[in-house]
């Protein structure tokens, strides 16, 4: 026998924390009664909610927990909305208010940057705690952002010296030489994901002040053989498209004082004449081995509009 659906009321006593939670033209609450397959009224303070009686009660334990969020002064955007479902799905909806108690950074207009669910969590439990920091999973987890936040911070408190931001130039192959321009032309089209994270950060001047004296160090991965980074935070982004030789080379390029992150997705690995991805080999051989760590996301940790996350499981379904 099918279940019925029941109809509950929850009422918000303040009219300015519902604004901010309905979002633009209630934006928020379509994103929640699609997620929870509930139907959402709003009535000034009131809101009504049908729906299976486990949809309900998850919706109203995810309008609490947002409101929460919001008594303490935060605005609650779009990202926390899905963060704040997809915990409530996976039942780690009790964790979601601490995501709000540690501030990594604040960016480039003053916002604090913060973790947005409990997979971005454990990415920055990892980071903290190990030399070397693993981040595998799809894109839009928000790996490279994080990444670059941890890797600003530690060289803002003077924990390191500089920062050496790579990834590998696959679809240029192995010679950037064809390519018109000096080699910041030829490189920095693959650097742009990296660029946008530490622009939106630090911002553009400052960044560009740091990156002419080499404090900062964008490069292709090819540059770094031969080096030994030593107090430097070093993150190497795409890391799927390495080899089993890049990584193993960038790897070795770790020095005293340094902190690591390679980040990457082996769903997306475009590396030609079927070469084997350097990622897929560290991860099975460096599990066990001391002060290295691994933070792994899935689509529940996709932090940018819903449909991503559907897509990338409806190919995750097909292949």
């Amino acid at each position: 026998m099918a279940e019925s659906s029941v109809k509950k009321e929850l009422i918000l006593k303040n009219q300015e924390i519902s604004s901010n939670l309905f979002g633009i033209n209630d934006s928020n609450l379509n994103v929640i009664e699609e997620s929870l397959n509930v139907e959402i009224s709003a009535f000034g303070e009131k809101i009504n909610i049908i729906g299976l009686s486990r949809d309900v009660d998850l919706t109203i334990d995810v309008i609490n927990t947002l409101i929460k969020v919001s008594n303490t002064g935060i605005t609650v955007g779009s990202a926390d909305i899905v963060s704040a479902i997809k915990m409530a799905e996976k039942g780690t909806l009790e964790y979601f208010e601490d995501l709000y108690k540690d501030e990594l950074i604040k960016d480039a207009k003053g916002n604090p940057v913060r973790v947005k669910n409990f997979g971005q969590r454990q990415y920055i439990q990892s980071i903290k705690k190990n030399d070397v920091s693993f981040g595998i999973g799809p894109a839009g987890t928000g790996k490279t952002y994080l990444a670059v936040a941890m890797a600003v911070a530690a060289l803002k408190e003077g924990r390191v010296q500089r920062l050496i931001l790579t990834r590998p130039a696959v679809e240029a192959g192995e010679n950037l030489g064809f390519l018109p321009g000096d080699l910041k032309e030829k490189v920095d089209p693959y650097m742009r994901p990296i660029y946008d994270a530490l622009y939106a950060i630090m911002g553009p001047e400052h960044s560009g002040r740091l990156l002419e004296r080499g404090v900062i160090e964008i490069a292709p991965l090819a540059y770094m053989r031969g080096r030994t980074l030593d107090e430097a935070f070093i993150i190497l982004d795409e890391a799927q498209n390495t080899t089993q030789e890049q990584m193993k080379m960038f790897l070795t390029r770790f020095g005293f004082g340094s902190k690591m992150i390679i980040n990457g997705d082996i769903s997306q690995i475009d590396l030609p004449n079927n070469a084997k991805s350097g990622l897929v080999q560290a991860k099975r051989i460096l599990k066990d081995v001391p002060h290295v760590g691994f933070a792994e996301f899935s689509s529940a940790d996709v932090v940018r509009h819903p449909v991503v996350a559907e897509i990338i499981d409806a190919y995750e379904n097909k292949e």
